[in-house]
């Protein structure tokens, strides 16, 4: 068996090491300054969605570790790599991390690259309180990710259902960890809904109808509604059960007249809207690359938006499809399982307008266009498998076991990281001015794709022979090995397929084709009608959109973004940068950490500095500035545009 401490260890040093060695390269080039001014006190929507992209590769790396970690343990019978409760730590992290810390931070980053450039508006509609939210995201994420070399990582599951999270059975800090850092960045996260959904509401460009916005924009608008209703629910799950473990409360323990099966209700109202929060958005960017790549409309644009406006619905009326075993009685089963199968109806949809979009398109197989198209057939086996799930007499055989494992990495993976690789490849040009290399993207994509079959295909089987999930070693008798093993050689290959996208950002970094365009894709939506990266401002003048895909119509008009020659632009009223979000988050963190170890002064101390912050933004009166004319008349030059 292999004794925690060396890796604990190592990891503490490693820490350590990277800590110092960032210290030192900004301290030796004099980058301190530039760091501050540009970046950690910006709220530009563009350079915060950068950082949100930033932090979720990084999240993927640590989650996929954890994943690794896992495959390594099962790849034979009676292993021991990892005991019991380490394994336990790294099953409930990699859920963790790659849900919240990765998909949502990932999709998020997006929403605020694409989002105020596709609608021709110059920024969201509270750039402070995006900033807030991005940080609020980040804090939580170190706070999370320090629990794994101080005091121990949550041990409960992704889902940290009680009793078997109460302080009886799970003493130690691990669980507070979970319970505090996803109430902080929840926080940030019901912000970001409320912001967005402001934003596309009051801010379109003149002439931009709901009608005629970007397939993304209006997932982008479906997903922001859903986090407003859905996240609060969560906020008030974790409140309860952190009160319960800190304070001695009895919301959910048996023994004390309160009722575990209530969290579990209260976590999947939450749990199954927050599917499609990080499935929808990536819908839209599908619905972006085929668009583009097969030079034509989105075939069906309006049966897709009532697709979408269907699913959102539905996925509040399906949670109890988790826990059909409960005993809940056939009555509350069956409402559910038609519910469930029901959803499956809007995503069917939207499956034939992708396809009716490719139909007799001229399509260009770009890396993005890849993902796109690999996306149909991985995601359509994570919905079948979904609706035989659906049938709640199935299901209890079908519950906890591999079968369940292997559906839900086909609709996460396949839909949202799939999503999440294309709209790295499609947008990477916008935010940093370069191309990604094509060649190494397809070896991205292949070797990404052909492992993560590898790997989960055959969960499928596991399941029909009784391998069950939780479990960290197996008896040889039941003759599970192989299939293990096989599955470890496939996440193995995912693991060569994401070095693969790491060294093809290093190598486009420094030899990549840059793009003089703005629209190295012959694209269809506003955000390619600027340059690459686009200025502050984003647009020296607000755009007039005619029709659905307003660039395309521009560009087949003779149109050009800038208007008619000879009108004069006018100052651009922005909003000024601020370091107080960054503050106010730190301050989140050290409450965050009084109450992960119940150090109350410790927790007073961050929460009146959080109040402190909140009072002197409501003081602060001087937060915008105007940009002059010369200085647009000067960038748009730069850019040829004039």
């Amino acid at each position: 068996m292999l004794d925690e401490g060396p890796m604990i260890w190592t990891s503490d040093v490693l820490i350590v090491l990277a800590t110092i060695g960032i210290i030192a390269v900004l301290s030796y080039f004099k980058l301190w300054k530039w760091l501050w001014d540009n970046w950690l006190t910006t709220v530009d929507h563009k350079k915060i969605g950068i950082m949100y992209l930033i932090a979720a590769i990084l999240m993927l790396f640590r989650g996929g570790v954890d994943g690794l970690l896992m495959r390594a343990q099962l790849s034979w019978p009676g292993l021991h790599i990892l005991n019991a409760d380490h394994y336990d730590q790294i099953f409930t992290t990699h859920g963790t991390i790659m849900i919240l810390f990765m998909a949502m931070p990932a999709l998020i980053g997006f929403f605020n690259v694409a989002v105020p450039l596709q609608i021709g508006c110059r920024d969201v509609a509270f750039p402070y309180l995006n900033a807030i939210s991005f940080w609020l995201f980040f804090v939580a994420a170190m706070l999370f990710n320090l629990s794994f070399v101080v005091g121990g990582s949550p041990d409960g599951g992704w889902t940290s259902y009680t009793p078997y999270v109460e302080t009886m059975f799970d003493p130690g800090p691990g669980e507070n960890y979970f319970l505090v850092a996803l109430q902080i960045t929840g926080i940030g996260t019901i912000a970001t809904g409320v912001n967005f959904l402001l934003t596309i509401l009051r801010m379109r460009a003149p002439g931009m109808t709901l009608m005629r916005m970007p397939m993304f924009t209006w997932s982008v608008f479906i997903t922001s509604v859903i986090i407003v209703f859905a996240f609060p629910v969560l906020t008030v799950a974790l409140a309860l059960l952190l009160i319960d473990r800190d304070f001695g409360a009895h919301f959910f323990t048996v023994t004390a007249g309160g009722m575990p099966m209530q969290y579990v209700n209260l976590f999947w109202i939450w749990g199954h809207p927050e599917v499609y929060i990080v499935i929808l958005p990536a819908f839209g960017i599908f619905s972006e690359v085929f668009s583009t790549f097969a030079r034509k409309r989105l075939f069906g644009y309006s049966a897709m938006v009532v697709s979408m406006v269907s699913i959102a619905i539905l996925s509040f009326v399906v949670w109890v499809h988790h826990f059909f075993t409960m005993g809940a009685g056939p009555g509350v089963n069956s409402f559910f399982g038609v519910s469930t199968m029901a959803i499956a109806v809007p995503t069917g949809v939207k499956l034939f307008n992708w396809l009716f979009t490719m139909h007799k398109g001229r399509i260009e197989y770009t890396s993005a266009m890849l993902w796109a198209v690999g996306f149909i057939p991985n995601f359509l086996i994570g919905g079948l498998t979904g609706v035989m799930l659906a049938v709640p007499p199935a299901d209890y055989q079908y519950h906890n076991s591999y079968f369940l494992v292997a559906h839900f990495h086909y609709v996460l993976i396949a839909g949202t990281v799939f999503g999440v690789f294309a709209a790295l490849y499609y947008w990477w040009p916008k935010m940093f001015g370069v191309l990604l290399n094509e060649r190494l993207g397809r070896w991205h994509f292949w070797t990404f794709m052909i492992g993560f079959n590898i790997c989960f295909f055959p969960m499928f089987f596991l399941g029909f022979m009784g391998m069950t999930r939780r479990v960290y070693t197996y008896q040889a008798g039941y003759g599970w090995g192989v299939i293990n093993l096989i599955e470890t050689f496939g996440a193995l290959l995912m693991g060569v397929g994401f070095l693969f996208f790491v060294y093809n950002i290093l190598w486009s970094a420094r030899f990549g084709e840059r793009d003089t365009t703005g629209d190295p894709w012959d694209a269809r939506t506003l955000e390619w009608a600027t340059t690459s990266p686009a200025p502050h401002y984003n647009f020296a003048r607000i755009p007039e959109v005619k029709g659905r895909d307003a660039w395309w119509l521009m560009k087949k008009n003779g149109e050009t973004i800038n208007g008619p020659k000879g009108v004069p632009f006018e100052p651009i009223h922005m909003p000024n940068d601020s370091g107080r979000p960054i503050i106010m988050s730190v301050f989140f963190f050290i409450a965050g950490a009084g109450f992960v170890f119940e150090w109350w002064i410790l927790a007073i101390i961050g929460l009146a500095g959080v109040l402190v912050t909140m009072a002197l933004r409501s003081f602060e009166y001087d937060d915008h500035h105007y940009i002059p004319v010369e200085e647009i008349e000067k960038t748009e030059a730069a850019a040829g545009r004039l």
